[in-house]
Order: structure tokens, then sequence, then C-alpha cells
């Protein structure tokens, strides 16, 4: 008997079965923030493995992607906030290139967010507040090492943390200036819903005048009072 191949073992995983909350795109409130606020409640209030991870996805200034996953500290007006080293990969990338993708995913609920904006850098005050309420060994590894950075030997490793811990434990207010907050500016905001069948739900908003159009057999809607526009995609 031969074993199966790769393509053949993947076609065959099946998901587990779970019961999926219908999705109402007409009833979905004007601005995309309030409907994710929704369903970030139902994923954290109904134990989702990790509701706040995201995928951040940035790329270079000529172009090539890098993805990472990391935690969504905040929502706001102003819109998806995380944060990072500046010094970081992720950190050079949006120097270069201001703009972002984030990728929310809770399987349990058959459920996918996609964010696409522009990113800024915000108040200082911002940045060391969320330093500040990191654990101390998590402050100190950010100020000890050099993220994406080949890791030295453990000797180094242990004296450069040593070092950031004693340097907290004399200063505990310390933030290093290279730790930022950002907030990604959505110019669209996409939700997905699985179903049963395979008959899945996709609603996107986008920025009223935005550069993404309104393709023949889609249907378009702009609330009154809203600057988005939403638009039910083909699945």
């Amino acid at each position: 008997m031969t074993n199966p191949s790769m393509r053949d073992r993947l076609r065959a995983i099946r998901p587990p079965v779970n019961e999926l909350a219908p999705f109402d795109t007409e009833a979905a409130a004007s601005d995309p923030r309030e409907l994710f606020e929704q369903w970030l409640e139902t994923a954290i209030t109904n134990d989702v493995s990790q509701p706040t991870a995201m995928t951040l996805s940035t790329a270079t200034a000529d172009g090539a992607p890098s993805a990472r996953t990391l935690l969504l500290k905040d929502l706001t007006a102003e819109g998806f906030w995380f944060a990072s080293l500046t010094t970081a990969q992720k950190g050079a990338d949006l120097t270069a290139n201001p703009r972002a993708a984030l990728t929310f995913y809770w399987p349990e609920h058959g459920r996918q967010v996609r964010v696409v904006g522009t990113v800024r850098e915000g108040p200082r005050a911002v940045s060391e507040r969320d330093f500040l309420a990191r654990h101390p060994t998590a402050r100190a590894r950010a100020m000890a090492g050099d993220q994406s950075e080949p890791l030295p030997d453990a000797g180094t490793v242990q004296s450069r943390m040593d070092a950031a811990r004693h340097l907290l434990a004399l200063t505990p207010d310390f933030v290093p200036e290279s730790w930022a907050a950002f907030v990604v500016e959505p110019e669209t905001v996409e939700f997905w819903q699985a179903a049963d069948g395979h008959e899945e739900s996709r609603l996107r908003y986008r920025r009223a005048g935005g550069a993404a159009g309104t393709e023949a057999g889609t249907e378009a809607d702009t609330a009154a009072g809203t600057d988005w526009v939403r638009e039910r995609l083909w699945p």
C-alpha cells in the first residue's frame, strides 16, 4: 500500500463540526469598527484561543513581503493598535513603506477579518504606557536584544539580560526610544463568515471615495452619515 501524497493528506483534513452563527450582512453596522468589536467580544466571551492574535503583514520599499503574528493592543476611532521596536524588521518596513495588512482568524467561529490601511506611529505617551504594562521579563528582553538579528552565545545573552534587568531595577519607568505604538488606519475592512455547505459570506467596508471599485454584480451601499461603503463580495 502506497502512502498518500501530501496533497491527498491535506485534502482529507476536515474542520471540526461547530455550530456557526449566521451572518446577516444587511443588518451589519455602518462602521466596520463596531462590527469588529461585536465579533471580538463574541470571540473573547466564548473562549476562543488567543482572540486578540493577528497576523501583521508588511513590505519593504521594493515590495518584499513579511508577516508575523502579534497581539492587538487597542481599537480606537483612529484604528487598530499594536506595538513594536522601531529597529525590528516590521519597524524598518513601516518606515520605508507605511502600509500594512492585518488578519484575524477565529476558527472556532468560522470567522476571519482582514484590514488594510496606512500605519503611523502614535503619541509617545501611548508607547510608554504600552511598554510599562508589559511583564518585566518582556521589557528586559526588548531592551537587551536585537530583534530578528542572529542570536549571540548564551553568555552574551545572559549578560545583556542582566544589564537590562539592572537598569529597570534602578529606573522602573525606563522606556527605550525605539519602542513605539503603531496604529493601522483602515482603508478597507473585510469580514468573512463560514457556513454549513460552504456557503461563505463576505462583507467589505471601504472608505467612500477610496480606490477600490464596485465590480459588476456586487451590492454596495453607503449608509447615511458614514464614510464607509459596504459591499458584499463573491466568496
